[in-house]
């Protein structure tokens, strides 16, 4: 696609679904429900959309020094590291919208969705994306799409293969409509030179909230479960060791930087990708101690931005002004805590959680199940996350001891990448990779979560 939708490629597109409905409908009634697509193109193009994406270009800030590529001496101070990237743009007005462009956000926005409810009121979620170009590199007209990894039963329409699929050109815009119906963690990025793009920042995190937490369910006795948090329809009652309900939630997505890549981009040259090796591993767009700085200017589904529609900076932390997400995990004792990792990198990590036990609760946004219903769930203290995997690792706050409390009066754990020590060569603090903290206080310290990492 290189130029905006007419309404003759949407007919044409539409048109072709429509011809692979026919056929869906010759099918029994549980395929049928599952690939007749022509109600979801229609969903498209109804009610405004839930999120609207802009893809462009940003400068971040990533601490060290490696002669000629970081930091780069484009870069203006206080970043260092060329990016692409999505921002949240839902609410803006067109001129504030194209105001965004050179500002993505790293990594692109999350966001969740609730599961498809086809009983009670039918919801489809609506993410509208539009390509606002590249401020460094107007030279560059890449298209854009999104791609929702690991989603079951989607239609190719909506897939953002852009082979199969639309791609997004400068200044055009696509609807994309999906019908979630398995809960879980999962990823999302651009499909388009998915390696250049996804290296370059254009990934982010998407869950989906299980119908469970409706309090619509029941368990195998038909008493039904009350509502709540839970991170899969697992059909017992909370209480049960099996249960997923959880009270907070943190995103963890790993990703990696290798710095030649990222200069050679902006200073109009081309990587080779066979000499791939990453400098930095980074936490929600971050490597430590910035992994544990506060939240940005973000609120989930509703960004706080200032008069021009730009994030705003939080003070003594402008540097990360386009990383706004945290990976800090505060929790009062005897809590459940929900992690959810995700690796759009592309090395195999080992995540360590130091003194306290996970619980592994589901993988690639499924269940850990038997096919007999088998609890298959199991404890851990570190988990090896291969590239495009998610997992779901519930873990209890431990007994708050106020003997190893700290100044702040909160009990510290180490979150970190089991390789921690290799992949931190290229700063003289010895600093710069995928470590968090887990911060443990006294019972109704916290208060409660207003969105995952906060």
């Amino acid at each position: 696609m290189t130029k905006p939708l007419s309404r003759r490629d949407f007919l044409k597109f539409a048109g072709g679904a429509l011809v692979a409905a026919t056929g869906a409908s010759l099918l029994p009634g549980t395929f049928n429900k599952m690939l007749q697509p022509n109600g979801i193109v229609s969903a498209a193009y109804g009610d405004p959309p839930n999120l609207y994406l802009a893809g462009t270009d940003a400068w971040i800030s990533v601490p060290g020094e490696i002669p000629i590529y970081h930091p780069d001496p484009l870069a203006p101070s206080p970043f260092t590291t060329y990016m692409f990237g999505f921002r949240d743009v839902t609410g803006l007005n067109k001129k504030r919208k194209e105001g965004q462009k050179g500002k993505a956000q790293y990594p692109s926005p999350l966001f969740y969705i609730d599961q498809y409810d086809e009983t009670g009121n039918p919801n489809e979620f609506r993410l509208q994306l539009t390509n606002l170009g590249l401020a460094l590199r107007p030279d560059l007209i890449d298209e854009h799409t999104v791609h929702f990894h690991g989603l079951r039963n989607i239609i190719p329409f909506f897939d953002g293969e852009p082979n199969t699929s639309l791609a997004v050109p400068i200044a055009g815009e696509f609807t994309y409509a999906w019908r979630v119906r398995e809960p879980g963690t999962y990823m999302y990025h651009c499909h388009v030179e998915d390696v250049e793009h996804v290296h370059l920042g254009m990934t982010g995190m998407v869950f989906v909230r299980p119908l469970q937490n409706t309090g619509q369910l029941s368990d195998s006795s038909n008493v039904q479960i009350p509502a709540g948090k839970y991170a899969y329809n697992d059909l017992v009652q909370p209480t049960e060791p099996e249960s997923t309900a959880y009270d907070r939630e943190y995103s963890m997505l790993l990703t990696e930087i290798w710095s030649s890549a990222h200069w050679a981009f902006a200073h109009v040259q081309l990587p080779n990708w066979d000499e791939y090796k990453a400098d930095f591993y980074l936490l929600n767009g971050r490597v430590y101690p910035d992994t544990i700085a506060p939240n940005g200017s973000i609120e989930f589904g509703n960004p706080v931005t200032d008069n021009q529609g730009d994030l705003i900076p939080t003070p003594g932390y402008e540097h990360l002004l386009y990383q706004p997400l945290s990976s800090l995990v505060r929790c009062n004792t005897g809590e459940k805590v929900l992690l959810r990792f995700a690796n759009l990198g592309f090395t195999k990590q080992n995540m360590t959680l130091s003194g306290i036990k996970m619980k592994i609760v589901g993988k690639d946004a499924t269940l850990l199940r038997g096919r007999g219903g088998e609890d298959l769930s199991f404890d851990t203290h570190g988990i090896y996350i291969g590239v495009g995997e998610s997992y779901d690792a519930i873990f209890t706050a431990p007994a708050f001891d106020p003997t190893q409390a700290t100044g702040d009066g909160y009990n510290k754990y180490l979150l970190y990448n089991r390789n921690y020590s290799h992949f931190n060569k290229v700063t003289s603090s010895g600093y710069s990779g995928q470590m968090t903290e887990v911060r443990v206080y006294p019972s109704g310290t916290i208060a409660a979560q207003t969105g995952p990492n906060t």
